[in-house]
């Protein structure tokens, strides 16, 4: 696979609105339509030049001793945005995303 440390692959869990309902679909059983999402989804902000198959490892091999077993990678790139301060125009950072699909049945407690 890689030489790389796992937590340089993946940096830290995206905690945002859009992300915690992501993970609380598979405990919502009120509307049908919601209640069929049975695999919980984890939002990741990981390395520019990873891969999904880099990701897959790296979320496996951080959280070995809870058994977690990824499904499906999807990434995402986001662009810098523009930003003024002071009248000076600059640029924010990059990123990457990874939407991180688990097993059924299984979830991730220390994120």
């Amino acid at each position: 696979m890689t030489t790389r440390n796992p937590y340089q692959i993946v940096k830290h869990a995206r905690v945002t609105e859009k992300a915690m309902v992501l993970e609380n679909l598979k405990n919502n059983t009120s509307n049908k339509c919601i209640a069929r999402f049975k695999l919980p989804r984890y939002v990741f902000n990981v390395a520019p030049d990873a891969t999904k198959q880099d990701i897959k490892w790296a979320v496996e091999e951080i959280y070995k001793e809870q058994n977690v077993e990824v499904l499906k990678v999807n990434t995402i790139n986001v662009k810098p945005k523009k930003r003024r301060v002071r009248g000076r125009v600059g640029f924010q950072s990059k990123q990457k995303k990874a939407y991180v699909t688990l097993s059924e049945g299984q979830s991730l407690e220390s994120v």
